[in-house]
C-alpha cells in the first residue's frame, strides 16, 4: 500500500469508528439507539483527536517521527483538540446561556420577539468535554498500527 494512502485510510477510517462508536455510547448512556450520532458532532468519543491523531501518528511511521511534516501535523493535531475542547465546547454553552436569557426574557417580562432569528433552534453540543478528546486520541493511537502490517 502507498504511503499516502495509509495515511489517509488510517485518518478516515478512525473519524468513521468514531462516529460511529458514538451510537453505542449514546446507547449505553440512554437506552435508545440513535442514529443521528453517526453524522453529529459532539460526544464520545471526538473524531476530530481520533482523525488528526491517526493522521499524525501514520505520518509518523510513514515519514519518520523527526520529520518536518510529523512536526507539522502534530501541531495541528494539538490546535484541533484545543479547539474542539476548548473553543467549540465553549461556543456551545454560550448558545445554551442566550437561549436561556431569552426563555428567561420572555418569562419574566412578557415579551414577544417576533424576529425569526429568536425562533431558530441552534445546536448546543459543538465541542467536547476533555475526556471526549482524549477518548478520540486514544482510538486514534490504535487504527494506524492496525493499518501497519498492510503497508
Amino acid at each position: 500500500m502507498p504511503h499516502s494512502i495509509y495515511i489517509l485510510a488510517s485518518a478516515l477510517l478512525s473519524n468513521v469508528i468514531a462516529q460511529v462508536a458514538k451510537i453505542f455510547v449514546y446507547y449505553y448512556r440512554s437506552g435508545t439507539w440513535d442514529f443521528r450520532w453517526c453524522l453529529e458532532s459532539g460526544g464520545f468519543p471526538s473524531s476530530h483527536s481520533s482523525t488528526v491523531t491517526s493522521l499524525t501518528l501514520a505520518v509518523g511511521i510513514t515519514e519518520g517521527f523527526d520529520s518536518s511534516i510529523f512536526a507539522i501535523t502534530c501541531v495541528f493535531s494539538f490546535i484541533v483538540m484545543y479547539d474542539a475542547c476548548h473553543v467549540r465546547y465553549y461556543s456551545g454553552k454560550n448558545i445554551e446561556l442566550t437561549q436561556h436569557l431569552i426563555q428567561d426574557l420572555r418569562t419574566i417580562t412578557g415579551l414577544h420577539f417576533d424576529d425569526p432569528i429568536y425562533q431558530e433552534k441552534l445546536k448546543t453540543i459543538l465541542g467536547h468535554k476533555f475526556v471526549e478528546v482524549f477518548g478520540g486520541l486514544i482510538l486514534g493511537l490504535f487504527i494506524p498500527f492496525i493499518f501497519y502490517p498492510f503497508l
